[in-house]
């Protein structure tokens, strides 16, 4: 089933267009890009030649050709648009992938919801931690970590199948959330009173994490390489290595993301090579120090109406670090107003 939907997209890339849309993301990547807003498309677009079949979250989950059918026809829609998206596939089992390591139990969603499955806190709370701490960094292959690796394998063998498939649709590193959010997933809620109550054990635990984030992104470029300086996530391009997700971050205060964020953080981006920080919600209370991390070179953030955009883009694109897919209202609003983006953000 799958092969004849390769063959659609190997037939409809062209290798000119796509090769003139990455220079141009990757001169936008490393800071060349002259103009006020960043925002690509292919200079064709081409239909498909099949109706591409829909596959809800729950399928991809269950099956690798479901999942490979589920995201290389976000590919497809991409060429049928002539959009500026990167062509981009990943292994896509939610936020739980990290801590299922850790023994965490998958909460998948009702299939009618078609919504990415999580993972519930661990049953035995603090204890629970204690005894992960004795552990120590787990066996990368346990919980869905096993099922992410072959997938992985399982999308190569696709691209190596198909030449135009294989150069232009980049496999990007699975969700693998940031420090404090596998945190808070297999802590619970609770979490948000322990760092107060148990700042120590927090730290311990965010330790074990940080380590077990780098190990497994090891293991993962063993299997997937990394292409360059620049990375493909959500289909734009941005300087590094890694996407570090910090939504939990909005609950905390600037001076408590100092001390229980940002020295993780740090570490991942500096031992993988840099890259980009997203968040939901408001960020703008510590966007100075996120951004301030020297591998900070990218923001991504989901709802800008919650910021005070102007605090963001003092310590993003006025120095440097780009804000990538941000909502086209939220950036013509700023230029409206004659704010000088500096050809640092990017929006669709």
């Amino acid at each position: 089933m799958l092969e004849r939907f390769l063959d659609d997209l190997e037939n409809r890339i062209d290798p000119a267009v796509e090769a003139r849309l990455h220079g141009e993301w990757t001169q936008f990547a490393r800071g060349e890009f002259r103009g006020d807003l960043f925002s690509p498309r292919r200079v064709a677009s081409t239909a498909p030649s099949v109706p591409w079949p829909s596959t809800s979250v729950n399928r991809a989950i269950e099956s690798f050709e479901q999942m490979a059918l589920q995201q290389f026809a976000t590919c497809s829609a991409a060429l049928a648009r002539g959009s500026g998206a990167l062509l981009c596939v990943r292994c896509n089992y939610g936020t739980g992938i990290l801590p299922s390591l850790f023994g965490a139990e998958l909460f998948v969603m009702p299939e009618e919801t078609d919504t990415l499955p999580t993972v519930k806190p661990l049953a035995d709370g603090k204890d629970a931690v204690r005894a992960l701490l004795d552990r120590g960094v787990p066996d990368l292959r346990a919980g869905l970590g096993g099922r992410t690796f072959e997938m992985a394998g399982f999308f190569l063998e696709c691209l190596r199948s198909r030449p135009r498939v294989g150069q232009w649709v980049t496999l990007y590193h699975p969700d693998l959330q940031g420090p404090m959010d596998i945190c808070e997933l297999l802590w619970g809620s609770s979490l948000f009173l322990d760092v107060l109550d148990e700042p120590a054990l927090v730290h311990q635990l965010l330790e074990l994490v940080a380590d077990t984030y780098i190990a497994f992104m090891q293991e993962w470029r063993k299997i997937v390489p990394r292409r360059g300086d620049c990375a493909v996530h959500w289909s734009l391009m941005h300087r590094g290595g890694i996407m570090l997700r910090d939504d939990s971050a909005m609950n905390f205060s600037p001076a408590m993301y100092d001390e229980f964020i940002r020295p993780y953080d740090a570490r991942l981006l500096a031992a993988l090579g840099g890259g980009g920080i997203h968040f939901c919600g408001r960020g703008d209370h510590y966007i100075a120090s996120a951004a301030g991390i020297p591998e900070t070179y990218a923001v991504n953030l989901s709802q800008p109406e919650h910021n005070d955009m102007e605090r963001i883009f003092r310590y993003t694109v006025d120095r440097d670090v780009q804000v990538v897919g941000l909502s086209r209202p939220a950036a013509e609003a700023a230029l409206a107003r004659g704010r000088s983006l500096h050809g640092n953000v990017h929006c669709w």
